[in-house]
C-alpha cells in the first residue's frame, strides 16, 4: 500500500530528525555522565526513537520496555490508560528515562510516571521525540524534547495510525482519505 495518498503533508525530514536526537543524545549523556541509565522505550510508537537515540548516547544504557494504550484504534486518547506490558527489571535505585514517541493530552505518561515513581527509582526522567503542549490536560512536560508540534494527527518515524505508516521516515500528517 503507498501511503502518499494518505499523508498530507511531511511535517518533520528525516534528516531533521536525526539532527535532532543527535542533539538530545549529546545533552543526555552529558547529564548522566558517570551513571548507568536504564532506557524505558514506551512500546510501540518510540521503538523507532529508542533505536536512534540509543546510538547517540556515548554513555552506558540498559534498556526495558513497556507498552501501554489510551488510543486503541482512535485519534483521539481515550483518557483510560492500561498496561500491556510492564517492565521485565527492578528499576529501584536506578536512573530511569521514558522514552517516548508523542506526549499528546499527557494522560498516559502522568500516570506511567506516577506507575513508576511507585518503584522508587533514583531519577526518572522523560524523553519525548514529538510534544503538543496545547492538548494537554495534565501539567507534564518532557525533561528533554525533540519537537513541540501543532494540533495535527502524525504518523512516520514509528507512530501510527491503526497499526499503519510506521515505516515512514519522517513525521507526516495524516490526512482524512482513510
Amino acid at each position: 500500500m503507498s501511503s502518499g495518498k494518505y499523508v498530507e503533508k511531511v511535517l518533520i525530514e528525516a534528516e531533521t530528525i536525526q539532527k535532532k536526537i543527535k542533539e538530545l543524545g549529546d545533552k543526555i549523556s552529558k547529564d548522566y555522565a558517570g551513571e548507568d541509565l536504564v532506557l524505558i522505550c514506551v512500546l510501540k510508537g518510540a521503538v523507532v526513537f529508542l533505536s536512534d537515540l540509543m546510538r547517540s548516547l556515548d554513555i552506558p544504557v540498559e534498556i526495558d520496555f513497556m507498552a501501554v494504550s489510551s488510543y486503541g484504534a482512535a485519534t483521539e486518547s481515550s483518557g483510560v490508560v492500561r498496561i500491556l506490558k510492564d517492565l521485565e527489571r527492578s528499576i529501584e535505585g536506578r536512573h530511569c528515562l521514558i522514552v517516548e514517541d508523542i506526549i499528546d493530552t499527557g494522560l498516559t505518561l502522568k500516570y506511567m510516571k506516577e506507575y513508576l515513581l511507585s518503584q522508587l527509582p533514583a531519577s526518572l526522567k522523560v524523553v519525548a521525540l514529538l510534544d503538543k503542549p496545547q492538548r494537554r490536560k495534565v501539567d507534564i512536560a518532557p525533561d528533554y524534547c525533540g519537537f513541540k508540534i501543532p494540533d495535527e494527527f502524525v504518523v512516520g518515524f514509528g507512530l501510527d495510525f491503526n497499526e499503519r505508516f510506521r515505516s515512514l521516515p519522517g513525521v507526516c500528517v495524516l490526512g482524512d482519505k482513510l
